[in-house]
């Protein structure tokens, strides 16, 4: 049975192999994506679409649901609460109903 020491050289050794075989087959891959590219006059905008990552979603202003009576001030009930109905126990009151 190997030791622990003989282990770990194992493990260093096998990582190291595995380094160097994938930059080999990432040079390889790299290479003919390259070729491709200019063979066939890909653009950025080709592979990659209009836009990189997540698209952004932009949603309009929501429809205010409390009122402040004393100043006609609205929350939409998101994000941080103003200071007229922070500490409101019941904002029940404060409601704008349609």
């Amino acid at each position: 049975m190997a030791t622990y020491r003989e282990l770990k050289a194992q493990i260093a050794e096998l990582k190291s192999q595995a380094a160097a075989v994938r930059q080999q087959e990432f040079d390889t891959v790299l290479a003919d994506i390259r070729a491709k590219v200019v063979e066939f006059g890909y653009t950025e905008r080709d592979i990659f679409g209009s836009r990189r990552g997540r698209p952004r979603v932009t949603h309009g202003p929501l429809p205010a649901k409390y009122r402040d009576p004393a100043t006609g001030a609205t929350w939409s009930g998101r994000g941080r609460a103003p200071n007229w109905i922070k500490d409101a126990k019941n904002r029940d009151r404060f409601l704008i109903y349609k």
